[in-house]
């Protein structure tokens, strides 16, 4: 995805399972110990600037290159507001559904429930909003590219999308872009190692509190 904005990126892998977020460089760059975060060295007034959280990294490329992210205050609400329902809804609820249905050490039915249908209720939303648009915001745009990650892993949240065919024609269409299929096949060879089941791993990633 990043490709079609004609950037040159350079990818460095940060092991989360052993706690690399929390190095005082990282943190320099994502403050939420999290990803992703970019660094552009050709940032504003020719000074390196550091981004971080999808949704603020994906504005500023857009606003950088002049594409996927219209300049037109009305159309750019249109994209603005769809990227920010990814952010508070669909990556949120998606994550949660992922982590009871996948990775809790123990199986809590109230949360499985809880986030399978709330990304059930997501999906419909979706599915409806595009029944008369080919993408979110109309045209292609940085609102499709913070969605399709999480759409694309709608068995692992427990979602037929049989009873979604709209958000069944996005999808496909979405991963049938070029762009889109080489971004989606960008791995980090370390990350596919993790146990997710190793107790000390979960306490990395599922246990931290106020540092």
């Amino acid at each position: 995805m990043l490709e079609e904005c004609r950037l040159p990126y350079r990818m460095i892998p940060v092991n989360i399972a052993a706690g690399a977020q929390f190095d005082p460089q990282f943190l320099k760059i994502s403050p939420n110990n999290r990803m992703p975060a970019i660094v552009d060295p050709d940032g504003p007034g020719g000074r390196p600037i550091s981004v971080f959280e999808s949704g603020a990294i994906l504005q500023y490329l857009g606003r950088k290159t002049g594409r996927f992210y219209p300049a037109d205050e009305r159309k750019r609400t249109d994209v603005d507001q769809w990227l920010m329902w990814q952010m508070g809804g669909l990556g949120p609820m998606a994550g949660q559904a992922h982590h009871f249905r996948l990775y809790a050490p123990e199986k809590i039915p109230y949360a499985i429930d809880r986030y399978t249908n709330e990304c059930n209720r997501l999906y419909g939303v979706m599915n409806r909003r595009l029944a008369d648009r080919p993408f979110l915001a109309g045209a292609y745009s940085i609102a499709d590219m913070a969605c399709v990650g999480w759409a694309s892993r709608y068995q692992r949240q427990g979602q037929d999308m049989a009873e979604f065919p709209h958000l069944k024609r996005w999808l496909d269409t979405m991963l049938a872009r070029p762009a889109v299929q080489r971004g989606m096949k960008l791995r980090v060879e370390q990350a596919s190692k993790v146990d997710m089941k190793d107790p000390a791993v979960q306490k990395i990633l599922f246990g931290q509190r106020a540092r």
